[in-house]
């Protein structure tokens, strides 16, 4: 079975690399990711994969519901507004308040 992969921004690829970004969240997961998954990660704009990951906690809430906990290892945000603006760019004009996020944490390998 191929070995699924997470792919990150270059600013987001660097954060990681220097270990200020440990964990990522996924809207519309479409790769079932789960706990103790060995994935690649990929950088978005270079299509090169810059490590490799395992899985160390999943779970999902709706993104109106996050409590600052959430945001451990994960880069902040200036506001809601902000976020929202933020996955909209990723994922369209259906994300919202409502819309269902999976918070990834991971351990580089």
């Amino acid at each position: 079975m191929e070995k699924k992969t997470i792919k990150f921004r270059d600013y987001l690829a660097t954060m990681i690399r220097n270990g200020e970004k440990s964990s990522t969240w996924r809207l519309f997961d479409d790769k079932d990711l789960s706990l103790n998954d060995e994935v690649d990660l990929v950088n978005w704009n270079t299509k090169e994969k810059f490590g490799e990951a395992v899985l160390t906690r999943v779970y999902e809430k709706k993104l109106g519901e996050l409590e600052e906990a959430d945001f451990d290892g994960h880069e902040d945000f200036a506001s809601e507004e902000d976020m929202y603006a933020q996955y909209r760019t990723y994922y369209g004009d259906k994300v919202g308040p409502n819309t269902t996020v999976k918070i990834i944490h991971f351990r580089l390998r």
